[in-house]
């Protein structure tokens, strides 16, 4: 965990004031929303190519339901190629592991 939020801080610390806060969100919040999404557990069982194109789609969505919650985490995701990647990435291995709680 200290790992990602030093490698998040030096990537993107100045595009939040708080990236211990996003860092938290990512995992408790994303990954475990992601995680439980029924057509990515399903594609869970195929392919990884198949399984990575059913949790990007999932990751999208989770995504759209923080505009409400979570302005700017939302829009760093959508308007920045970087923090969108990274944040991806960071999803999609935690999903990889064991069940989230």
């Amino acid at each position: 965990m200290s790992n990602i939020i030093k490698a998040f801080n030096e990537s993107f610390g100045t595009l939040f004031n708080d990236g211990d806060r996003v860092i938290k969100r990512i995992r408790e919040d994303i990954a475990p929303k992601v995680a439980a999404d029924a057509a990515y557990v399903n594609a869970k069982e195929n392919t990884p190519h198949t399984a990575r194109m059913a949790h990007d789609q999932a990751l999208g969505k989770v995504m759209q339901s923080l505009l409400k919650d979570d302005t700017q985490v939302y829009k760093r995701f959508v308007e920045n190629e970087s923090f969108r990647r990274f944040v991806t990435d960071m999803v999609f291995g935690l999903t990889q592991e064991q069940p989230l709680s």
